[in-house]
């Protein structure tokens, strides 16, 4: 072996822990890069999901495989992390949401990725179709229409005299925030209610912003997920207690942090399913061929203490159909 190939080498495989090395043969690396902050609750989620969905398909791991894991929601990070699990030529790379995916993206055309809650993978470029994604990635989406339509009509059921929505969302966060407007869109019309969109940069931006929806009668608010919304969830949610203003969140950590409902995806179960697509593709399948799945599993939490404190009466028909009521 020529002394600057072997230097290459030595170099490579440091950048991988010595149990993913131990038994080359039998370990195969996994490189995870995550939107969500090391520090958030729905990290130990995600990761428990997926390694319980590898486990059942026979992936242990630190014993058959290994997973080299960054989780943060800074973009210059994101960078650097896809830029490290890239240059560390894992077997297979899986990234969670359009900040993350999209440097990996960029860093390699050849290592196979599965991307978990992405909302518009075809819009953004990241595959051809849902159908036949080609290239080096598939995965699993964030969006299903119908979520904004639900959005609507869970405001209606809290409030019926509701006149006016206002749409929350960061635009630098959530650049694919288009996707959810239009649905939401589409179901105000239908009932004549006046919608805003809201772009939120700063904290500001915020208070700004929520005091002016306050000043109009019969509002209500649907806060969309992204980093920044929910990084500020508890500036959020006490501002949108301060004005009293009925609001649906995208996730549940939102109505568990003391936001009035939620309703979306579970952010876990991707993770799980994902599991699958790792699975086939360590056996041989190419991910170009793999379909692009949406969401199956929704959920639906809502805060009755939060609703006492806003003088709501949760409709039962709610009730009976929420996946968790916070009391």
């Amino acid at each position: 072996m020529k002394r600057r190939e072997f230097i290459t080498l030595i170099g490579t495989a440091a950048a991988w822990p010595l149990a993913a090395r131990a038994a080359p043969d039998q370990v195969r690396r996994i490189g995870i890069l995550s939107v969500i902050s090391e520090g958030d609750p729905q990290v130990r989620a995600n990761r428990g999901a997926l390694e319980s969905g590898l486990h059942a398909l026979g992936w242990i791991v630190e014993r058959n495989i290994h997973l080299e894991s960054h989780w943060t929601d800074d973009e210059s990070l994101l960078r650097k992390y896809a830029a490290e699990l890239v240059g560390a030529s894992p077997d297979v790379l899986i990234t969670e949401g359009t900040a993350a995916l999209a440097p990996v993206k960029r860093a390699t055309k050849s290592i196979p990725i599965v991307f978990v809650n992405v909302s518009d993978p075809v819009g953004q470029g990241f595959v051809a179709s849902l159908a036949r994604p080609g290239g080096n990635a598939t995965g699993f989406t964030l969006f299903e229409f119908s979520m904004a339509t639900k959005w609507v009509d869970i405001l209606r059921e809290l409030a019926p005299t509701t006149k006016h929505i206002g749409f929350f969302f960061n635009p630098v966060m959530h650049p694919y925030s288009n996707l959810f407007f239009q649905g939401v869109q589409a179901a105000t019309e239908t009932f004549k209610i006046d919608l805003n969109a809201i772009p939120v940069e700063e904290d500001a931006d915020i208070e700004r912003s929520l005091a002016a929806l306050a000043q109009q009668p019969d509002s209500g608010l649907i806060v969309l997920h992204d980093p920044f919304t929910i990084k500020r969830r508890d500036f959020v949610i006490t501002q949108v207690a301060r004005h009293r203003i009925p609001t649906v969140y995208a996730l549940r950590v939102f109505a568990r942090s003391g936001g009035l409902i939620s309703y979306g995806v579970d952010l876990a179960d991707p993770w799980r399913r994902a599991a699958t697509y790792i699975d086939r593709i360590l056996k041989g399948a190419n991910p170009g061929e793999l379909p692009v799945q949406q969401p199956t599993k929704f959920e639906l939490v809502i805060n009755l203490r939060t609703a006492k404190t806003l003088g709501l009466t949760v409709p039962p028909t709610l009730l009976t159909t929420a996946d968790e009521v916070i009391e």
